[in-house]
């Protein structure tokens, strides 16, 4: 098993599991590889760029093979593959490449391949090193809050690794008289962690420069400074990279799928991509599910293209009328709200509710169906085998691309899924494996769509979504055939309840049917006493996804949460933990009474408390993630104020990067209407505070009609209290 892959002056340095420990091993005859080709009427146009290659000292020599250029390809092309000598020159070369074209001939002669392929992950393909770990990886994490960070500030350093063995903590070792630099070398030769999981990369170079050595050989590597990337219309920040020898290094702070799942996810993508963990600890849904087509290309012998050249096919208004739609969705009822108060339930509460949920219903249409890039829309075939849109999917094709890529995952998210239902106890492993699928499972639809995805298409992106819409609409006769109404559904889901003046047969059967004419499973998700959906604030209808139900007895086993809540503002972000709780405190009421009245009874005393300033301040904080730098805001947004507070204490926050700030005075601007939550404010403005506990609010008790007027109106009242606003 290989820990992690260095470079030393561009030659690869793997470590090797070695027993307890780890052992580096030198490669020092590795060359990569990238690979060049040209249009079929302009070969020879490879012939003038490997002369003009031959002097170059990067390049170790060039030589003409023969590959497949796309996935549809019948035939081998003609390429050229350049071998280097150092690993990180790749990137260069192609620049200069694309260089030397611009100057001597037109813009497309040349296509590039294998270019942007991550160090480690490029050696592993070209070498067929394995990355995968062959025993438990010991891990070491290291944390500081961001304003020590920012500081410099160690003595606040938290280390906790999975061999501790009732050490004392590193404050109380530090005023032992020892140093933040003797407790972290320490801990390091006692626990000679695989990986180190840090909050943040920073803090590999803040203890580097103090002289501590985190890695197994002396010194640190930056790999890449920080930046600021737009994706899909939202800011990210990505922060600075370091390696250090013979471990791992997974940043917190730049680690989706660290969050969603934990380290066994992460392994089991190690396996299934074939990239070291470092590499795929930083990667995107996307980055990971691009790294396993890669690696299924390598397979077919397909190079993986430097920039994707293939465009939109020419449609008719009418295939692209039928074609730019996305999944379906059924509006939600909801009668009488916004009508006149009533203690009756109106059309936006359902009792006795039933979600049904296509599994991985995107994914498995695209390997039921064959939807792949090099199927849709062939050549060879003149069929409508897309519902509405007509386009062809090619039968001759043995094994389509997508579906080799995604069934693997598929099948072991069922196997693991199996082995957790067949389990008493917890399985925080076996569900951090399935929850990692999940995710890149979930990206793989919309990912064939994005312009820059190496192996995408729009066509293919707009069959899966065809084929879904029938599935839906074929789900709901059957439904309602069997004696069920509709009450919502959306994309892969069906909310359904029993149409009252019908008999109806057990919806299990009918999911059952269902199933096996689709050939897609739907799976009885939920059982619901009761589901609530929330009316749209500026239109008529319901919103497609905010909505909350109560489980049923018979649905709670796999639930710990009393309460199914999606849209609302316990779901948001930006929630404070004060809202959320008291959001969820009202949803309690509202169970239990179905009537405004004693909600609102309940929200007054949840309003004293917060006027009276018995709610900790820690509890209402906002996590905000900023898009811009302070000085580019137009308005003078809380955001704003929050950033300017940081840049003032030192703690610079980058666009795409998140502050957590409490409102104290929202009737000033800039620093002083905010205070970092890390400085511990002792105040709050609670007017502030109190419209955001109302809109929460009116979330809950907009399903029953009413909205923050009537609310307002009630509270401003005279009225008498109920004993449930007490319990």
């Amino acid at each position: 098993m290989t820990i992690t892959i260095d470079r030393r002056d561009g030659t690869p340095i793997r470590w090797v599991a070695d027993g307890a420990g780890a052992e580096p091993i030198v490669d020092a005859d590795y060359q990569p590889a990238l690979y060049a080709a040209a249009r079929e009427d302009r070969t020879r146009h490879l012939e003038w760029l490997a002369d003009e290659l031959a002097a170059d000292p990067k390049v170790a020599g060039v030589t003409a093979e023969r590959h497949y250029r796309t996935l549809a390809a019948e035939e081998r092309s003609p390429t050229l593959r350049i071998d280097l000598d150092r690993l990180g020159e790749v990137r260069q070369v192609a620049r200069e490449i694309r260089e030397r074209e611009r100057r001597e001939h037109a813009p497309g002669t040349l296509s590039l391949y294998d270019v942007d392929l991550d160090p480690g992950f490029r050696y592993c393909l070209d070498t067929g090193c394995d990355p995968t770990p062959n025993r438990d990886l010991r891990t070491l994490s290291l944390s500081l809050p961001p304003a020590a960070l920012a500081e410099g500030d160690l003595s606040n350093i938290t280390l906790e690794g999975n061999r501790s063995e009732d050490e004392k903590s590193v404050r109380e070792r530090i005023e032992a008289d020892e140093t933040v630099r003797e407790v972290v070398e320490r801990t390091l030769a006692e626990q000679d962690p695989d990986v180190l999981i840090v909050s943040s990369a920073e803090l590999v170079s803040l203890l580097g420069k103090r002289g501590v050595d985190l890695g197994r050989r002396p010194g640190y590597r930056q790999l890449a400074g920080e930046s600021t990337y737009v994706s899909y219309g939202q800011v990210g920040h990505s922060p600075a990279r370091y390696a250090v020898p013979g471990r791992a290094i997974v940043d917190r702070s730049n680690s989706f799928l660290l969050d969603k799942s934990s380290m066994a996810g992460l392994e089991y993508f190690v396996e299934r991509a074939g990239k070291p963990l470092q590499e795929l600890a930083r990667d995107s849904i996307g980055g990971v599910l691009t790294a396993i087509e890669i690696r299924e290309a390598r397979k077919r012998d397909v190079l993986a293209p430097a920039q994707k050249r293939q465009t939109e096919r020419w449609k008719s208004l009418e295939t692209l009328h039928s074609a730019d739609r996305g999944g379906f969705s059924f509006q939600p009822e909801t009668d009488n709200v916004g009508g006149e108060r009533s203690s009756a339930t109106p059309g936006a509460v359902h009792e006795d509710v039933h979600e049904l949920d296509f599994a991985s219903l995107y994914p498995n249409i695209i390997r039921e169906h064959r939807v792949s890039p090099e199927t849709v829309c062939c050549d060879c075939h003149d069929t409508a085998d897309v519902p509405e849109l007509g386009y062809s999917i090619c039968d001759s094709v043995e094994g389509s691309f997508l579906g080799s890529v995604l069934g693997p995952l598929l099948d072991d998210r069922s196997e693991l899924k199996r082995r957790r239902r067949a389990c008493d106890g917890p399985t925080p492993e076996l569900d951090a494996k399935i929850e990692a699928i999940k995710w890149v499972l979930v990206s793989c639809f919309g990912y064939q769509g994005y312009r820059h995805a190496k192996f995408g298409r729009i066509e293919v992106h707009e069959a899966i979504n065809a084929f879904a819409r029938e599935c839906l609409l074929t789900a709901k006769e059957h439904v309602e055939a069997a004696g069920w109404r509709v009450v919502h559904g959306i994309v892969d889901s069906l909310w359904v309840t029993p149409d009252p003046d019908r008999e109806q047969t057990p919806i299990r059967e009918v999911a059952g049917a269902i199933s096996d004419e689709i050939g897609i499973t739907l799976e009885h998700e939920s059982h619901f006493d009761w589901i609530a959906f929330c009316p749209r604030k500026r239109s008529s209808g319901a919103a497609l996804m905010r909505y909350f139900g109560r489980w049923n007895d018979d649905a709670m086993e796999d639930n710990t949460d009393r309460y199914k809540l999606r849209g609302i503002e316990a779901r948001q972000r930006s929630t404070t933990a004060f809202v959320e709780r008291a959001q969820r405190d009202l949803l309690t009421v509202f169970d239990r009474e179905r009537t405004p009245q004693p909600v609102c009874e309940r929200l007054a005393r949840q309003l004293g408390r917060l006027r009276s300033g018995a709610v900790a301040t820690a509890d209402l904080a906002i996590t905000q993630r900023v898009s811009k730098h302070p000085e580019t805001y137009n308005q003078a947004t809380r955001g704003k104020a929050a950033l300017e507070r940081a840049s003032e204490l030192g703690v610079d926050r980058s666009p795409g990067q998140s502050v957590r700030y409490v409102i104290v005075d929202d009737d000033r601007s800039g620093p002083e209407r905010v205070r970092l939550a890390f400085e511990g404010p002792e105040t709050y403005d609670a007017d502030f505070y109190a419209d955001r506990l109302l809109r929460a609010a009116e979330s809950v008790l907009a399903p029953l009609g009413w909205d923050r007027e009537d609310i307002r109106q009630w509270l401003d009242g005279t009225r008498n209290t109920t004993l449930s606003s007490f319990e």
